[in-house]
């Protein structure tokens, strides 16, 4: 099992004859997942080619006709940034249930009146990033940018790892660590370190906790905002699986923004220490360095079983 996404998620791509929406698209058609279409306004009637599969998709003018004609419950954005939260709220009103938006850079205005539109209008749409690589449920389905060869699928009655990242880069180390492991992953979700995202890490542990699939849950965190120390507030009363988790961030100075719009500790808060000893506290196998985030969750693992 997974969330979100699996083999019969059909995706379109807003942005798809863009270099990066025809680059990721053919990447994740060659991964296997079932891309029906794409989004580019002015476009429509013309067919899309990857250049190397080799597809071909239909262009749309609008992503309600593109829903309409080909079925579409899942969109990857890849729109500019000054357009990005626009191109959002259109899937959402098309009727498309998972968006994916890839895109960096979108004020953070735009996405604060976007997520109260979303929250108000439609909230069964399920919004991941802006600024994030996306979401992959391994040998099924990719929405992003992340490398699909690194993740291992689970087998067939197979539990696997869900990953939880603010950070792009660190969600492959990550995935390349368990599988070196031998430890598959159910679904990994990148939601993006900007201020304001589309998901959050509470609502991500709320899934991973009702999957079947989902063994065991890999949180990585950042400085800056309080997100990790609500998600350690959460886990210790909701969640029953093994934990792990790791913070970047931890020498950074204060007041400096480093890397992500939402890594910034201001105030005397978002700082590293504080957001391990929330999640230590809320029983999570906190890994000191990047290095040992796969074996974290071994000893997460390791630590539930010796329990039992």
């Amino acid at each position: 099992m997974s969330i979100l996404v699996d083999a019969s998620t059909r995706v379109i791509c807003q942005g798809i004859t863009g270099k990066a929406g025809t680059f990721h698209t053919d990447q994740c058609l060659l991964y296997g997942t079932q891309f029906v279409g794409g989004v580019t306004p002015g476009r429509g009637g013309t067919t899309w080619r990857g250049p190397q599969s080799g597809r071909e998709l239909p262009v749309f003018n609008t992503v309600a006709e593109a829903v309409r004609k080909t079925g579409a419950t899942a969109s990857m954005v890849f729109v500019p940034p000054a357009g990005a939260a626009d191109a959002i709220l259109e899937a959402a009103d098309a009727g498309i249930r998972v968006i994916v938006a890839i895109t960096e850079g979108i004020p953070v205005l735009d996405m604060a009146r976007a997520k109260r539109w979303l929250a108000s209008n439609t909230p069964h749409v399920r919004l991941i990033g802006p600024n994030c690589p996306g979401i992959i449920t391994p040998g099924q389905c990719k929405i992003g940018i992340m490398p699909g060869y690194i993740h291992t699928p689970c087998a067939p009655g197979q539990a696997g790892v869900g990953v939880i990242s603010r950070s792009g880069t660190l969600t492959y180390e990550a995935v390349f660590q368990l599988s070196r492991l031998g430890l598959p992953q159910s679904t990994c979700v990148g939601i993006g370190g900007d201020p304001i995202p589309g998901t959050t890490q509470v609502e991500l542990l709320e899934m991973f906790e009702k999957d079947e699939g989902t063994s065991a849950i890999l949180l990585i965190g950042e400085i800056g905002g309080d997100a990790e120390e609500r998600a350690a507030a959460y886990a210790a009363r909701h969640v029953t699986k093994p934990l792990a988790a790791f913070i970047a961030g931890q020498t950074a100075p204060p007041g400096r923004r480093m890397g992500h719009a939402g890594a910034i500790i201001s105030g005397g808060s978002g700082g590293a220490a504080g957001k391990i000893a929330a999640l230590r506290q809320a029983g999570f196998e906190v890994a000191a360095t990047p290095a040992e985030m796969g074996a974290a969750v071994q000893k997460a693992l390791s630590r539930r079983q010796h329990s039992a």
